[in-house]
């Protein structure tokens, strides 16, 4: 095994240098719902979080802000504009208020208390065209996601004040238009309002940007394409994202591997973008993805920083780390569709889960190294641990259940691990029914990846 690890490495250095090289990604992701003077909003916290915790599985670094007042704003977009520096792909994600006055867009903090056109003008809000300049010009493509199209509390306040001149007041956010290498995109229309959506759950247009942007080999404009529908769908054809787009070539959150000759592979797209697992890299990692020994996980993080099995490394090491021995039930087969399956609020309904079953699901992941509170309740900090769950797994990312993923959850068992005092931490109990029994640790399924691997280890088989 470690001759192999070494040969691999070495291999690994030599056949895949073009591709292990790892593209700054850099990501501002703030949500501001605890306004002070007009009205909370209770959801782009939630936003935010679920937003900033999918970006980090895929690879980018985020500066990540909730119920920001003016002067931490302020810092966290310079902290930002520092680390976006000469990055790859940088950015930026607001949920909460916004403004629209006179044709230009503005973000609110939590502190806001906005009186006039001058309280706009003048500093209490956040510039969102200087704020862009400012922060990522320098970055090669730069992607703006604005789910802060809100009815304008303030309008009313505002129109009042300026009885003696001229001034526009938005509904909603007004129109942008996007530079060289930028994307802009809108919850809903220029001077339309977006849903909130139901207390404790995403907004619609976010449900439908973590349901899609990361999905592995997923182009950006394609899947903008299916965020707009998805939103339009849902809210009844009430509400159609809308946005604007100058992107030079391919841009993927989760690229995969781009066959030789494509479309994709001859497009001018920095090496960053695409980032193709080699042969090399998918036998390096079938040769260790079950292993107990840390240092041969890191020996796959070192070489290639920014792989495609990078997530299912880290969580591995976490739950070894914890001296957890997690691994499915062998005698249990998972369907293939539970990892292409789509996943939100409507599938997680679906399910029809009552207050004693969400209860069993926090057990289950809490058994299975995924700590969250046993509430009955699936708030925030259990979408983002489902979201981890869902990682660690290779299933589609959104925080939220379909059938297949419940099914799946419910068929995992764990082996007891011991303590550092020496006692046995107690093991999830299969379902009533599931055969077999738990088997060593180090199980971890890596989905769609169990497919190349084993046409890449038939191959060397042969040889």
């Amino acid at each position: 095994m470690r001759f192999l690890i070494i040969a691999l490495t070495v291999l690994g250095m030599l056949a895949g240098a073009d591709t292990a090289t790892a593209g700054k990604r850099v990501a501002f992701v703030v949500g501001n719902g605890a306004y002070k003077n007009v009205t909370p909003l209770p959801n782009p916290p939630i936003d935010a979080r679920s937003m900033a915790s999918l970006l980090r599985n895929v690879g980018f670094e985020v500066v990540e802000g909730i119920n920001l007042g003016r002067d931490k704003m302020t810092e966290r977009l310079i902290e930002f504009g520092k680390r976006a520096q000469g990055a790859d792909v940088a950015m930026f994600f607001y949920a909460g208020h916004g403004i629209a006055v006179d044709g230009t867009n503005y973000l609110l903090p939590v502190d806001v208390d906005i009186r006039s056109e001058m309280d706009v003008k003048l500093g209490n809000a956040i510039n969102i065209d200087v704020t862009l300049d400012q922060t990522m010009g320098d970055a090669k493509v730069k992607l703006v996601f604005l789910d802060a199209c809100r009815d304008n509390p303030f309008a009313s306040k505002i129109r009042s004040a300026a009885r003696s001149r001229s001034v526009t007041v938005h509904t909603g956010l007004a129109e942008m238009k996007s530079g060289e290498g930028t994307l802009i995109a809108f919850a809903t229309g220029p001077g339309q309002t977006a849903s909130d959506g139901q207390q404790g759950s995403n907004s619609p247009f976010t449900r439908a940007l973590l349901a899609n942007i990361a999905q592995p080999g997923i182009e950006i404009q394609q899947a903008m394409t299916q965020v707009r529908a998805q939103v339009n769908e849902e809210t009844s054809k009430g509400q159609l994202p809308w946005g604007h787009t100058n992107l030079i070539g391919s841009v993927y959150l989760n690229p995969v591997a781009v066959p030789a000759g494509s479309p994709a592979a001859a497009a001018d797209t920095p090496a960053s973008m695409v980032k193709a697992a080699s042969e090399t890299e998918l036998e390096f990692w079938r040769s260790i993805r079950d292993s107990n020994k840390p240092e041969e996980l890191h020996a796959y993080l070192a070489n290639y920083p920014n792989g495609q099995f990078r997530a299912l490394a880290l969580a591995r090491l976490a739950n070894l780390e914890k001296g957890e021995g997690m691994t499915r039930n062998p005698s249990v087969a998972i369907d293939p569709a539970t990892f292409a399956e789509e996943s939100s609020q409507i599938t997680e309904d679906q399910i029809g889960l009552n207050r004693t079953q969400r209860r069993e699901v926090q057990r289950r992941l809490n058994a299975l190294g995924f700590d969250t509170d046993v509430t009955g309740k699936f708030d925030d900090p259990t979408r983002s641990v489902i979201m981890r769950w869902q990682a660690a797994r290779g299933y589609p990312m959104s925080g939220f259940l379909n059938k297949l993923q419940h099914k799946a959850l419910l068929a995992e068992i764990v082996a007891p691990a011991e303590t550092s005092s020496g006692e046995e931490k107690p093991a999830a109990r299969p379902r009533q029914g599931s055969a077999g029994s738990p088997r060593k640790p180090g199980g971890v399924l890596e989905g769609p990846g169990n497919l190349l691997g084993g046409m890449v280890g038939g191959i060397l088989g042969r040889r």
